[in-house]
């Protein structure tokens, strides 16, 4: 059975998803690209700071409709916001400053894997033994990748905290991606975006404030490295996120979340040409058992448990 229905009417849905892909590449390889150059809160606080003006019209013309949505529904509204403004991105990019683009975009591409298991618990689908096996291949292909071939790396206890936080922020997505479900249905798209983006920044505005910048430093910063926020803020975040929800919306999580799986393809051609960094062999066997592994979880759906 082949999981993507080359229905006409999907088609456009799939060039969204592989658009949302080919940008949050983009922002993997970015932000390691100036990790020495600006920190992981300050690329996190001012990437939504930006989208934050981008919907602040929005926020106030819809104000009064928002506010009382929230007001019954804060909840939810909070959990996605602190998982997929706040949370995701801001533990992304401290792991980029410890691993390289390419280790965190092949991990990353183990999100389709994940949904399956949380929507198994929380929304529970049922899962069959070829997708069991194919959770269980995936993530040993994540394994082999975070250990770089060498089995001594666990017994030693040698990882590097980096790829951890990569796997980490992989399941905060994943866990995102499956309870949006349940995000209010009076919120259009557009609405819904508008409200975590705004709740996001007020929990990640403490948190950069705490470090300290003064004023002229963080205005240096941004004129500096405006290219930076522009992408991260428009492509990374206005846009992918659109695109990543009208995938939710049309073809479930699952589908959508299986598009990820081309992150490490499109990832690792940027960070060849950008930053310098080489495919091991460690990284193609990683890729592999990761790619046979969502195959086998997402495209046999026979003999449920």
């Amino acid at each position: 059975m082949i999981l993507l229905d080359m229905n006409i009417s999907n088609l456009k849905t799939y060039f969204f998803v592989i658009l949302c892909v080919l940008f949050w590449s983009g922002n993997f390889v970015l932000g390691r690209f100036v990790h020495n150059d600006i920190e992981p809160i300050e690329l996190a606080f001012f990437r939504w700071f930006f989208v934050f003006i981008i919907t602040l019209p929005i926020l106030i013309i819809k104000f009064n409709k928002l506010f009382k949505i929230f007001t019954q529904n804060y909840v939810i509204l909070i959990s996605l916001a602190l998982l997929g403004i706040s949370g995701f991105n801001t533990i992304l990019y401290i792991a980029l400053t410890t691993t390289t683009a390419t280790n965190a975009l092949i991990i990353n591409s183990s999100i389709p894997v994940l949904i399956i298991i949380i929507s198994y618990f929380i929304l529970k689908i049922s899962v069959t033994r070829i997708q069991f096996g194919g959770v269980i291949l995936s993530t040993l292909g994540v394994l082999y990748i975070v250990l770089k071939g060498d089995i001594n790396n666990l017994l030693t206890l040698e990882f590097n905290n980096g790829d951890f936080l990569v796997i980490l922020s992989s399941f905060i997505w994943a866990l995102y991606s499956v309870i949006v479900k349940f995000k209010p249905k009076e919120l259009h798209d557009i609405e819904f975006f508008t409200t975590i983006v705004f709740l996001g920044m007020l929990f990640l505005l403490p948190l950069y404030l705490y470090q300290g910048y003064s004023l002229q430093q963080e205005i240096n910063l941004v004129s500096k490295n405006y290219y930076v926020f522009m992408y991260v803020s428009v492509f990374a975040s206005t846009l992918s996120y659109y695109f990543w929800h009208y995938g939710i919306h049309h073809i479930g999580a699952s589908k959508t979340g299986q598009f990820t799986h081309l992150m490490p393809i499109f990832g690792s051609f940027w960070a060849y040409i950008f930053l310098g960094e080489t495919l091991e062999i460690y990284h193609l066997i990683g890729i592999l058992g990761i790619a046979l592994g969502i195959y086998l979880s997402l495209f046999y759906r026979q003999n449920s448990f």
